[in-house]
């Protein structure tokens, strides 16, 4: 195995009254010329996915760290693709530091074949492997060696269903207000809503296009039919709303999405926000771009950001390079981790 060694130079310097001498010290790092790729181990390598397991364990895919010869900051990126395509195209899913295993349940793991358009209610292959590298440094990745799963996909068409937010922000008219999608009807809706500032910030919740019901703020993150309160933001900006039925719950949280850096036009120091369409549940824009380099931030912080290249996002993955410049339909789908950018 060839090693090389990087001197680190540091100066040490010993004071003497007025008489000052100085040595110079190493410290070698080592780094593997061929470094070890993580292990990635599978729970099941033929799955047959049933609606009726929903909720029930599909697949577990477990995974050791790497080792690049020198502690380094190391992110690991799961990699599904079509048997036989070379991982083009692949559907990824990022892991924080010190994550080392991820499981799917049967509904998850069934709504990402279907991503791929794979043959439902018949077996085809997909390959799996785990992409490692040194976060910020330009060396290449490593991958762990491939498995091959045979998979069974069944196709799910559910119907999906809306509850409607009208408030202060559109004239409180429950015909013209935005919506929260439950994709699989179970009684659990999601949207975004954008407050503007000068309001009052006030809104609720009605199952249909009118006043017959309409559910107000009970106090404690409840909501009820029979409350007068009307529920609230703290302030202007997006908000995504998480309704409960079930439990008769709604959560509130601060959410933005922008595209940042050298391609648009806040460039690296300001984010420009998308609007959230909550039918299609995509992040979109219409913006003009110049030549450079964009990525995707979540409120307006590094903490949370999407690069990624041919289509598919990255967690903190490479900047997307914009050729050319003109307008531009951006659109970022968290839902499949894809992202499309369109000149107009």
């Amino acid at each position: 195995m060839k090693i090389f060694y990087i001197k680190l130079l540091t100066l040490s310097c010993i004071a003497l009254l007025i008489v000052t001498s100085c040595k110079k010290d190493e410290t070698k790092v080592t780094i593997m010329a061929q470094p070890t790729p993580a292990t990635l181990t599978s729970s099941a390598n033929a799955l047959v996915l049933r609606k009726a397991d929903a909720d029930k364990p599909a697949v577990t895919f477990n995974f050791t760290m790497p080792d690049f010869g020198y502690t380094a900051a190391v992110s690991n990126t799961l990699q599904i693709g079509v048997k036989g395509s070379g991982f083009d195209k692949a559907k990824e899913l990022s892991f924080d530091a010190g994550v080392l295993t991820k499981m799917y349940t049967v509904s998850d793991f069934n709504a990402l074949l279907n991503t791929m358009k794979l043959p439902t209610g018949a077996s085809s292959n997909i390959e799996v492997r785990l992409k490692s590298q040194i976060t910020g440094a330009a060396v290449d990745p490593i991958y762990s060696p491939v498995l091959t799963l045979s998979v069974n996909p069944y196709t799910l068409i559910v119907p999906a269903a809306f509850v409607y937010v009208p408030g202060d922000y559109q004239g409180w008219s429950p015909s013209s207000a935005d919506s929260l999608i439950s994709p699989t009807s179970n009684g659990i809706y999601e949207g975004v809503i954008t407050y503007p500032a000068g309001g009052t910030f006030q809104f609720k919740i009605t199952p249909a296009k009118n006043w017959d019901i309409a559910y107000g703020d009970a106090g404690a993150g409840k909501i009820s039919a029979t409350a007068g309160d009307n529920l609230t933001v703290q302030g202007a900006g997006s908000y995504k709303l998480t309704v409960d039925l079930n439990a008769m719950t709604i959560a509130k949280e601060a959410l933005s999405w922008g595209v940042i850096g050298s391609a648009t036009p806040g460039g690296w120091g300001n984010d420009t926000n998308m609007g959230y369409d909550n039918g299609k549940r995509i992040w979109n824009i219409t913006v003009n771009l110049v030549p450079g380099e964009i990525k995707f931030r979540k409120n307006d912080s590094w903490d949370t950001n999407y690069g990624g290249s041919n289509g598919t996002l990255a967690l903190g993955g490479s900047n997307i390079a914009i050729a050319e410049g003109g307008s531009y339909k951006v659109e970022m789908n968290l839902v499949t981790n894809t992202y499309t950018i369109t000149k107009l």
